[in-house]
């Protein structure tokens, strides 16, 4: 070990920044926000630290560096650009005993810094001895997905019961036991999900239970799995699929996103297609309250996002009814992550100002839409499920007044690798469909923003297949038609 990791108390202390840049400034806001009383020497003072100057944050003296001027600080750091004024900061705090540190200079310093992951009061630090900052700095961005910011939260609560936990359990193996338990349980998760009173109360009922148990009652997280690509899965959502007992999984969630559960969850597929469900709709629902009364952690992992043509709200319908606790994690919705990786923009200030989200099937299978309210000019339209139905929606959009060389777009399994993405129009889509045979999950988007898509496409994968059609002209749209809703 090159460096002993410490972590010092430098609240209401004098510290010492010498130097009035950029990268002064940076480590005047870490003294800043761990309470320390800031002295900065330098001529002259860029933008940040004038503006923490006139916020009465730093004293500064307006001059140069001189031999001296570090008594009494608790901890130096030096940053200017002269090597020189570096070296001698350096040799007069080692004198005196005082930490410092210069910046890029590994050789003059007592301590460095590390890259900081702050959760207060959990305070992560990761430091590669100065041979590469840089690199401090990725593996912080990874172990920031693995620390949410909740457990901060979850460090207030530990030290509010830390007292009464000790004399609750004098036995230190128990002890142990007792707060790994609490803090991968359910109480933490009450407190990362916000709630706080439910917490303190599953921590006053865990102290007064006479043995070490689990809580009676798991819980459920309904968690959006986004389009396919597990690159947008949110850092809580792939946290608590990494800590479920059990995972409860459709149709629409890729391989790889499943693949990033728990190795040993129970998996139980759910999965609903066209005349075929393996389980009904309440089956599911009270299929994931029974697990969660079984004591269960349990992730019902959805595609997209759960509270978007999910039937998220049902499922928690019946958890809330029977007093199931639950949390709802949303996901990245399929028209926002096929959009995006199609090139499409859903609005834009000189195509679209609205987007419309619509279901391509109803609860019985019928297709009874407003369809004047769909077929507004300037307005980006997203089919969900649509894809069975594709001519019939193509032929009463432009029954309502769309024009028939209105661009539009088919995206097949958008976000993966296997994305392929049709473009046509609303007269020349059915047929392309009927050519090329798309597969579900397949997403419809109607608008004069997918004429867009030439210029704006970045992820290039899969098929790409374009109908030539002559550029679009918005003055087509039919004036006795527009609708103003």
């Amino acid at each position: 070990m090159d460096y002993l990791p410490i972590f010092l108390d430098v609240k209401s202390k004098p510290c010492i920044v010498v130097g009035g840049g950029e990268i002064a400034s940076r480590k005047a806001a870490l003294l800043q926000n761990a309470g320390a009383c800031i002295r900065v020497i330098s001529p002259e003072l860029g933008p940040s630290l004038s503006e923490l100057k006139e916020q009465n944050e730093v004293e500064h003296d307006a001059r140069e560096y001189r031999q001296g001027d570090l008594g009494g600080a608790r901890l130096v750091i030096a940053a200017t650009d002269n090597a020189e004024v570096n070296r001698q900061v350096s040799e007069e705090a080692q004198a005196h005993g005082i930490p410092v540190n210069v910046v890029d200079q590994p050789e003059l310093c007592s301590f460095i810094m590390p890259a900081i992951i702050d959760r207060s009061p959990v305070i992560a630090a990761v430091s590669t001895s100065g041979a590469s900052p840089v690199l401090a700095r990725l593996i912080r961005g990874r172990l920031e997905s693995l620390i949410p910011s909740g457990y901060g939260r979850l460090a207030e609560l530990a030290s509010r019961f830390r007292e009464r936990v000790k004399a609750r359990f004098t036995n230190p193996t128990d002890r142990r036991r007792f707060w790994e338990d609490v803090l991968q349980g359910g109480v933490a998760e009450r407190v990362f999900s916000g709630h706080h009173k439910e917490a303190d109360r599953l921590m006053e009922q865990a102290l007064a239970e006479t043995s070490l148990t689990n809580d009676a009652m798991g819980e459920v997280y309904l968690v959006g799995g986004g389009p396919g690509d597990p690159d947008l899965l949110s850092f809580r959502a792939l946290r608590l699929m990494q800590q479920a007992d059990v995972v409860v999984y459709d149709r629409l969630i890729s391989k790889p996103i499943l693949e990033m559960t728990r190795r040993d969850a129970e998996r139980i597929y759910v999965g609903k297609e066209n005349n075929h469900h393996v389980m009904c709709q309440e089956d599911i629902n009270q299929l994931l309250a029974n697990l969660a009364k079984e004591g269960k952690r349990v992730v019902r992992l959805k595609g997209g996002d759960p509270f978007i043509f999910g039937r998220g709200g049902e499922e928690i319908d019946t958890l809330a009814e029977q007093g199931v606790p639950f949390q709802v994690v949303p996901g990245i919705t399929a028209a926002s992550g096929c959009a995006s990786y199609s090139g499409i923009p859903l609005t834009h200030r000189d195509y679209a100002q609205s987007v419309v989200f619509v279901t391509g099937h109803l609860k019985d299978d019928s297709l009874n839409l407003n369809w004047k309210a769909l077929a507004q000019p300037r307005q980006t339209v997203v089919f969900y499920m649509g894809l069975m139905s594709l001519p019939h929606i193509c032929r009463e959009l432009q029954a309502h007044g769309m024009p028939a060389d209105l661009p539009a777009a088919l995206v097949q399994k958008g976000t993966t690798p296997q994305q392929k993405v049709y473009t046509g129009t609303l007269s020349t889509l059915p047929g392309i469909a009927e050519k090329y045979k798309p597969k579900p999950p397949t997403l419809i988007i109607v608008g004069e923003v997918v004429e867009l898509r030439d210029k704006l496409n970045w992820y290039q994968s899969g098929e790409e297949i374009t109908e030539e059609t002559p550029p679009f002209e918005p003055a087509a749209w039919p004036e006795a038609e527009r609708v103003v809703s």
